[in-house]
């Protein structure tokens, strides 16, 4: 007699993601067919919305009891003792099982992803080793895979399984940051949810990123087949999610994106290096303009240390507790000694061909180690110097490097400054909306701004002089790399030239428009854009050099 809650919810062919798909050598679908019945009967058992905890786990508890009888007639239990397939990582998604019977809440990231851990990369395990001989770090990619795919079934459903089974698997402390449970979930309050899910799926990317490199490191070209179609599929979902609100209505993968998944099973997936380039393209940097002067392996390099930026940034950007942030940044200086994703990979090799200082990456991370505090204050000169130094003299000093220029790395330190010091006085009314205040407290105290609510402090009369105060200084970072740049005389230093021209536009726009409210954000023209862009691709064969 089955311990089952009822008929299947679902089969192989209607999940999220290939189940034991043609793909697979026909000997061994079978087997995985098999585990995923088990699977299945497990997790509908602990989804039964008419099933009591207790009856749950006694049900679960019986299906353990006939994992571990060969002599069981259990249905969903015996196709796993035939096949000799998945028994152990059968026993480790019980444990997940049980803990949906039990737990509706999750209160961190790392407890979501230890939940993933016991609940979906048992799966991924299974079907590397099943399939033979894997190098290193196949079993990491896999994880990664498969804590990915958990986390966007868990966002997709967000909605139904709050309603059906009172059970949410996005971080209260996340949901915190929206206003609590209740108004997270509120039609009306899809800004601040739109953030949060924006954050947690930055996560997944990573994720996504660290699983890149599985088709590679498996040992079977069926099953490296199957994993760039579940990939891609991931891939397409997280876009979906990124461009719609799951919580308004259902988000899904549709028939032509299995189409095209399937059709390019055959092909090599994107390259480390490729996916890098499309995180670069995405965030549309008036940097990517100064970026495209470089060609080849110089270029690679130069989006590789950019994305790495934009990375830790969004970070710290990221709507999270910043217990979260502090750690996914301790992940970075972690990835900095053991590469684990395309992007950091890319970034070592940028480093070991270019001679970058870990310094230098260091330097980037404690910067944004300082952004990551939900109040920022700089008190004085002094400490305004050190965050520049770490969020934009750390970017200039790598970036003369790979321009070919390693003796300007005293102008690739003054220059970060002083663009670092645009982006301040560009953004001081969306910085004050993450109660962030760059502009040092002493240099507002002489003009009698007092520190307490930021917006209140961008709106004092005292403010503007202050910023004038700064903006004195780029003008005068600005004439001091003009003279640099003509010292040295070198084409290497080229695309710093384009990224100080439209940074100078921006910057003579905030002079005459001026520091008080109401501050309008300037921006380059599409003229301005597209005289950057041609300048760069004039410079570019002399600039790669």
């Amino acid at each position: 007699m089955t311990v089952a809650a009822g008929p299947p919810t679902r089969d192989a062919g209607s999940e999220n993601f290939p189940v034991a798909s043609l793909l697979l050598a026909p000997a061994l679908r079978p087997k995985v067919l098999g585990f995923y019945r088990f699977v299945r009967t497990a997790d509908d058992i602990a989804d039964a919305p008419d099933l009591a905890a207790e009856e749950k786990l006694a049900r679960l508890d019986a299906l353990g009891r006939a994992l571990d009888d060969p002599a069981t007639d259990e249905p969903a239990a015996r196709p796993i003792h035939d096949s000799g397939c998945g028994t152990s990582e059968a026993r480790a998604m019980l444990a997940a099982f049980r803990q949906d019977a039990t737990q509706r809440r999750y209160a961190d990231w790392a407890a979501l992803e230890a939940y993933c851990a016991a609940s979906a990369n048992p799966v991924g395990r299974m079907l590397v080793r099943l399939h033979g001989t894997a190098a290193p770090g196949a079993e990491a990619a896999a994880d990664a895979l498969c804590t990915a795919l958990q986390v966007l079934n868990h966002l997709q459903d967000l909605g139904p399984d709050r309603a059906n089974l009172d059970r949410i698997y996005l971080p209260v402390s996340w949901m915190a940051l929206a206003g609590g449970e209740e108004a997270f979930f509120e039609p009306a309050n899809a800004a601040p949810r739109r953030a949060v899910l924006d954050a947690a799926l930055d996560r997944v990317e990573e994720r996504l990123d660290a699983a890149a490199a599985l088709p590679r490191l498996v040992g079977s070209w069926r099953l490296a087949m199957e994993s760039r179609v579940t990939i891609a599929l991931a891939r397409r979902l997280l876009a979906r999610l990124r461009a719609a609100d799951p919580v308004a209505g259902r988000v899904a993968l549709r028939r032509p994106d299995f189409a095209r998944a399937f059709a390019a099973s055959p092909f090599a997936g994107p390259s480390d290096a490729a996916l890098v380039r499309a995180r670069v393209a995405a965030a549309g940097s008036s940097f990517a303009k100064g970026m495209s002067a470089l060609r080849g392996d110089r270029r690679r390099a130069l989006w590789a240390v950019y994305a790495f930026c934009r990375a830790v940034d969004d970070i710290a950007d990221g709507a999270m507790p910043e217990a979260e942030k502090r750690r996914f940044l301790a992940d970075w200086r972690a990835k900095l000694e053991r590469p684990d994703c395309a992007l950091s990979r890319e970034l070592a090799r940028a480093r070991d061909r270019y001679a970058l200082p870990a310094e230098e990456c260091e330097a980037m991370i404690a910067g944004m180690e300082t952004d990551a505090a939900p109040r920022l204050r700089i008190a004085d000169a002094a400490a305004l110097d050190q965050y520049c130094r770490r969020v934009a003299g750390s970017v200039g000093a790598m970036a003369v490097r790979i321009f070919g220029a390693p003796e300007a790395a005293g102008f690739g330190l003054a220059l970060g400054r002083t663009l670092q010091l645009v982006n301040i006085l560009r953004d001081m009314d969306e910085d004050a909306t993450r109660d962030r205040v760059y502009l040092p407290l002493d240099l507002l105290a002489a003009q009698g701004v007092a520190d307490g609510d930021a917006a209140r402090m961008m709106a004092a009369p005292g403010t503007a002089a202050a910023a004038q105060a700064l903006a004195a200084e780029a003008a005068a970072g600005f004439a001091r790399a003009e003279e640099e740049l003509r010292a040295f005389d070198t084409p290497a230093l080229l695309p710093a030239r384009i990224m100080m021209w439209g940074y100078r536009r921006i910057f003579d726009r905030l002079v005459a428009r001026g520091f008080g409210p109401p501050r309008a954000r300037p921006r380059l023209t599409a003229g301005e854009k597209a005289r950057m862009a041609a300048y760069a691709l004039r410079l570019a064969p002399v600039a790669a050099r």
